[in-house]
Formats: C-alpha cells, structure tokens, sequence
C-alpha cells in the first residue's frame, strides 16, 4: 500500500517539481627680513645642489618606478558557482581592489543545473583566469569550459586537487590517521590505485549513471578546511603572474575560514553523537558527515545530482529509513523545490519536518548566507537547531 500511495506522490510531486554582488608670522620686521633673506639664499644653495646633483630625480623616478612595479594589476576571474565566487571575491579584492571578479551562477542557482549566457561564455576567454569546481559539478557548464580553455582561457578545478573522498565512502575511516600524518606519498600512491582501482569500477559505473557524477564526490565546501585550502591554490595561482600579493591575500583568506570553522564545530558536535543522522534531499553533504561525525542515512534523490529522479521503490526505501532510525528531520535545498521531501516526511509521518539548508548556492540579502562564511555558519546552526530540538 505504501508503495502504491508513494508512486502517486512521486508522480505529482515530480510533475509539481518539473513546474518551476570611499606661519606663524612674526611682529618682528626685522626678523621676517633676515628669515626672507635667509629663505632667498636656502633655494639659491639647493637649485646649485640639484644641478651639481642629476641623480637626485633619477633616484626620484626610480622610487616612482619601482613603487608602480609592487602593486598589484589588474586582473579579471570568472568562478562559477556562488561559493567559490565568494571565496576569489575576497581574495581578489584584497590584493588587487581595482580588479573583476565574476561570478556565472547567481544567487539560488542549482549547480547542477545551469547553463551559461553567450555573454557570459565571452566571459570566460576574455578573463585572466576562470575558477571551475569541477568533478562533474558543473554539469551545464563542461562544454563552454572545454571551449574556452581550447581558444586559450586557463580553467583552475579545484575540487580534483583538495583530496576529493568517494560518494557514500568514509574517506576519514578508511585513511584515519594515515589522512592527517602520510597525506603525502603514500596516500598519492594508496588512494591513486586503491581509490582509481576500487572505485573507479565499483563506483565508476554504479555512481557514474546514478549520481551523474563520477566516483568523487564535489560538494567539497562543505569541509572548511578543504575551502581554506583552495583560498591558497588560487591565491598562489594568481600570484603566478600578477605578484606575490595575491599568494598572501590566498593565504589571508584561508586563516579567515579556518577560524571560523571553529564556531562551525562547535555548532555541530554540540548535536550529541547518536543524534548525528542526516537525511538530504541529495548526496550532498558526505564531506560534512565525514569532518563532523555524521551518518547520512539516506537520500530523497539517490544520487549526488538533482537531475536525477528517485523511483517510488526509492522512496518506499527511505521513508523505511526513516521510520527505523526514527528521524525527525529532512533536509532540503534552498536551490531546489522541496516537493519531493515534503511528500516523504508526509509519509513517514511523526511530525518529520523539512528544513532548507544552503547546499549549492548562498543566499539573497539578509538570509544570513550572503557570503561562504555565513553560509556554513548558517547551516551549523540550521543542522543544529533542528536535531537538537529532537
């Protein structure tokens, strides 16, 4: 019966779904004369000095020279989603104020789901550098990335360089100690044909087709940490060719997010251990539960995309989740429709609330995620809130 009502549900919430950055003067007479004497013969002295003296404005015009040469110039970078956007936003504008910085998707755009303008494709060849996610996040995006790097743009990914972990793997268990003290060699060798071998065929074709993405999963901004890093790749990627400065301002940026991942912390490990259960709309939040202790115990979209469309065995699946593990909370996706999630928590009934998180895009003004900052604090304390409410 729960899978008959559950195929009418997915039906109508699929077809619902489907409908949607300002002197003193003396009294002295006498004494004025002699100091208008005195000032007279100074400029004669300093006029003889200077002509006996070329160097004086050379060394002059070197200071001007070389002060011109310290400062930063002028750059252009594209990013694509609103989170990086955010993160080279600030780098940029530390080091380089008079500089552009782009961002394609605008606020409450679905990663997954965007296409660019023609404009914005001219965008991306004519800017200094173009700062891509990457992992098959951007999934309307690839062609024009592909092509603009073919007519001469240079495309940063971030994501492929951050240590990516698997979709539903425990990259933390798996590598535990080993992650933090032999990130080097070993783990280049370990994860490159364990992750390559293991993955890419147990994963490869399983969570290619079902996340529409590869193996690894790309919703790195989710670990500060990882975001912190990628602050230093590009700020040292910029610096390549414009100055030291932006290298700094990478590095500047990337001590701003790591302190504030402490209050992040603090936010989600207050949630007690056996509390620490997510259900999502999508498979999207694997680096949080990793850092934090979390279990994602299941998704509305059994998959990393939100292209991808559950079947009613699916849903019948997770609202059994759901029941057994006795959640109270979904979360959905600011940059979704939540029609889906609100039919489960329907069906799975004890009052299972859905609540929006800030998954692939920041907020509007004044939704206490305006930047990448605020968005991650906002959903600690949205994650939180809820389940401590439990």
């Amino acid at each position: 019966m729960t899978s008959h009502k559950l195929a009418l549900l997915t039906a109508a919430a699929l077809a619902s779904a489907g409908s949607l950055v300002a002197c003193s003067s003396s009294d002295d007479s006498t004494s004025s004369e002699a100091t208008a004497s005195q000032s007279a013969t100074e400029e004669e002295t300093s006029s003889v000095e200077e002509e006996a003296d070329p160097s004086s404005t050379d060394d002059a015009s070197t200071a001007d020279a070389s002060e011109s040469e310290s400062s930063a110039p002028s750059v252009s970078v594209v990013s694509t989603t609103t989170m990086l956007g955010s993160v080279v936003g600030d780098i940029v504008a530390c080091a380089s104020p008079d500089s552009t910085a782009i961002t394609l998707m605008p606020v409450g755009a679905d990663p997954h789901d965007f296409s660019p303008s023609s404009a914005q494709v001219a965008d991306l060849v004519t800017s200094d550098l173009v700062v891509a996610n990457g992992l098959m996040l951007e999934a309307g995006l690839e062609d024009a990335l592909e092509n603009a790097e073919s007519d001469g743009a240079t495309v940063l990914e971030v994501a492929p360089l951050l240590d990516p972990i698997p979709f539903g793997g425990k990259h933390g268990d798996e590598h535990g100690d080993e992650h933090g003290d032999e990130h080097g060699d070993e783990h280049g060798d370990e994860h490159g044909d364990e992750h390559g071998d293991e993955h890419g065929d147990e994963h490869g074709d399983e969570h290619g087709d079902e996340h529409g993405h590869g193996s690894e999963d790309p919703h790195f901004w989710f670990d500060m940490n990882r975001m912190a890093t990628a602050a230093e790749i590009i700020g040292a990627d910029l610096a390549e060719d414009n100055g030291d400065v932006f290298a700094e301002c990478g590095s500047k940026i990337a001590d701003e997010i790591r302190s504030a991942e402490q209050d992040v912390r603090a936010l989600l490990e207050s949630v007690p251990a056996d509390e620490r259960i997510l259900i999502t709309d999508h498979d999207a939040l694997g680096y949080l539960a990793e850092v934090y202790g979390y279990e994602v115990a299941g998704t509305v979209i059994p998959s990393g995309s939100t292209l991808a469309e559950p079947s009613s065995a699916d849903l019948v699946e997770l609202v059994e989740v759901i029941e057994d593990a006795g959640v109270q909370v979904i979360f959905a996706n600011t940059a979704d429709p939540t029609t889906l999630a609100e039919a489960v928590a329907a069906e799975a009934g004890n009052d299972v609330q859905v609540v929006t998180l800030f998954v692939g895009s920041l907020g509007g003004p004044d939704s206490g995620a305006e930047d990448y900052v605020s968005m991650m604090l906002t959903n600690a304390e949205l994650i939180s809130g809820a389940l401590n409410a439990n």
